[in-house]
């Protein structure tokens, strides 16, 4: 409640959400008379221990997965023909939103759960409740109050916590609803980075340049980094604490493609010994339901679970849909499964990963698609005897997993293949607990291999029919200054293809495979129903998510749009009449 206020108007209640124009403008009609005045319930802080307690809602509560796997090629649509000219029309699209999103539509459809809409609101709230705390940790300066002892360590800490928070959600922000940093950065649209709390009901924002918001992210995270304190924390992991940190530094340096800072953030959150922090533990263990399969993945105690952000998602629903009778429209099937789920790799020659045997979702309805277990819905019950709560889904935002293919992926750029390969190794070995299907090590000789176009097959487990795309990351961003010699090459090749072929298994059903595709400029096809083709090239505007029909009603300029002849105005209107409708 630090950025909402509330009143009664007559028998209903109004709600004005302050969030960049998000939800601030969907009630005017009924709350009109409400408007005329600030409302201000804001919980205030009287000590360093009460802000870090408020630090615990900033965090997104939305996900963004489905949005972004809808639109990358870990997804495909069962209503158009597979290989053998074989449909599933049957299958139904649990959202209209869900057929925007595959189709790189405007997604307005919708504005509940992994939306646009609730990822925005989601974002500019945790930004909000971020800029509330640094505020107050401003007045509490001015007032000399909290300078020493555990007293000025937690308000320190909640001070790196809150640059980190602000930081983190404007680069998700930034990366949704912008094109991808690089080379037209200095021009292409950002987001509005909002640093001070809002004392006023209607504030004008802009939304600048790409480059501009990846300048304020870079200046609160290198800040946050100095005063991040792991001391202060009952559960670690649902925090930014330090190794969580590090590893988004390392992300957001690989998107900058500054790889010597990559590198080095990315070493600091792993460790001396990158092995302990994968979840080889998990991979050998047998779960009697797909409950304790889920909570043991998604575990605080998880040395390779870095930061843990619980959201209310129906992203289950909406990707796993298989799981029910009516099956899925959109799913992890054919070449999207084989990429990801059910295909073979360099160091194993089995139909997947043998770890995934036990932790992957093939029911009797697999033909419509698979998922693996760690996806099933958890659920909070408000009312047990009435069965209603909220579907919840717990995001692993940043993982040694992850980390350790982000440094891999900077070693390949920066030359380093040994050290790159041997990250790739500890990657795969971790996933070699199954003594009947033991991997085989992976070396540089084998990734050069196997990750040739020429020695790709028909078989249907065979993913490099589909994996071994076209990397255009050197027209779309140039390697950072200092990193100039750090170019694509042939030689790097097969490497890149191995780190983005592990990425896929590791993080599949994350969205973060939509990242990799703008990062690298990689072109992919949706084929929708048995006739429609679309095609994402590498300058197309859909790249970038339309901000919420909400924001632009609020007055923020919406993001170009160049698609089959529609000029910008004529969107514009359109999805406002659409807001209008519904």
């Amino acid at each position: 409640a630090y950025e909402i206020g509330v009143r009664r108007v007559g028998s209903e209640m109004c709600i004005r959400d302050r969030y960049i124009g998000v939800a601030g403008l969907v009630s005017l009609t009924s709350c009109s008379d409400f408007l005329d005045h600030l409302p201000d319930n804001r919980i205030d802080p009287q000590n360093p221990k009460q802000l870090q307690l408020m630090l615990v809602d900033g965090y997104v509560n939305y996900d963004y997965a489905t949005m972004c796997e809808l639109s990358s090629d870990n997804m495909v649509d069962n209503h158009a023909p597979d290989a053998n000219g074989v449909t599933y029309e049957a299958t139904g699209s649990n959202d209209p939103i869900l057929d925007q999103f595959f189709a790189w539509e405007d997604a307005n459809m919708s504005s509940k759960q992994d939306s646009p809409t609730a990822v925005w609101q989601g974002c500019y709230h945790a930004i909000a409740v971020a800029n509330h705390a640094l505020k107050k940790i401003e007045e509490f300066k001015a007032a000399g109050k909290f300078t020493t002892g555990e007293d000025a360590d937690r308000l320190n800490a909640a001070y790196g916590e809150a640059l980190l928070v602000r930081a983190y959600h404007h680069f998700i922000l930034v990366n949704l609803f912008s094109k991808q940093y690089g080379k037209n950065s200095a021009t292409d649209q950002g987001v509005p980075y909002s640093t001070e709390p809002e004392d006023k009901v209607q504030v004008a924002y802009e939304r600048g340049t790409v480059a501009q918001v990846y300048d304020k992210i870079e200046a609160d995270l290198i800040e946050g980094l100095k005063y991040v304190n792991d001391q202060y924390y009952s559960v670690l992991r649902y925090h930014f604490n330090t190794t969580a940190a590090n590893a988004f530094a390392a992300r957001f340096y690989l998107f900058k493609r500054d790889y010597v800072k990559a590198e080095q953030y990315a070493t600091a959150a792993l460790g001396s010994n990158p092995a302990e922090k994968m979840r080889k533990d998990y991979w050998s263990t047998s779960f009697t339901s797909l409950d304790s399969d889920a909570t043991t993945f998604y575990s605080s105690s998880s040395s390779s679970n870095f930061l843990l952000i619980p959201t209310n998602s129906i992203a289950f629903i909406s990707m796993c849909n298989n799981y029910y009778a009516a099956g899925a429209r959109y799913a992890c099937n054919r070449g999207a499964a084989t990429s990801t789920l059910y295909g073979y790799g360099p160091c194993w020659n089995t139909n997947f990963l043998p770890t995934m045997a036990q932790h992957l979702y093939v029911n009797s309805k697999q033909e419509y698609g698979m998922w693996p277990s760690w996806m099933k819905m958890l659920f909070e019950y408000t009312d047990k005897v009435a069965g209603i709560g909220y579907p919840k889904r717990i995001r692993a935002e940043f993982t040694g997993e992850e980390t350790l293919l982000t440094r891999a992926e900077a070693r390949i750029f920066m030359g380093k293949i040994d050290e790159a390969v041997s990250d790739l190794n500890i990657w795969a070995q971790s996933h070699d607990t199954d003594a009947s299907h033991p991997l085989t090590q992976l070396t540089s000789k084998v990734i050069k291999n196997w990750y040739k176009k020429e020695n790709a097959t028909s078989n249907g487990q065979d993913p490099r029919a589909y994996i071994l795309q076209d990397l255009n990351i050197e027209q779309v961003c140039e390697p950072a200054p200092g990193n100039t010699s750090y170019t694509l090459d042939d030689n790097k090749l097969p490497y890149l293809w191995c780190v983005l072929h592990f990425r896929r298994i590791d993080q599949v059903f994350t969205g973060t495979r939509w990242f990799d595709i703008k990062r690298f400029g990689i072109e992919i096809t949706h084929q929708i129903g048995r006739t429609r083709t679309e095609v994402l090239k590498l300058d197309d505007d859909r790249r970038a998510f339309q901000i919420p029909t909400e924001a632009i009603q609020a007055g923020l300029t919406p993001t170009p749009r160049a698609v089959k002849g529609i000029t910008e105005s004529a969107m514009t209107k359109a999805n406002l009449n659409l807001s209008i409708v519904r």
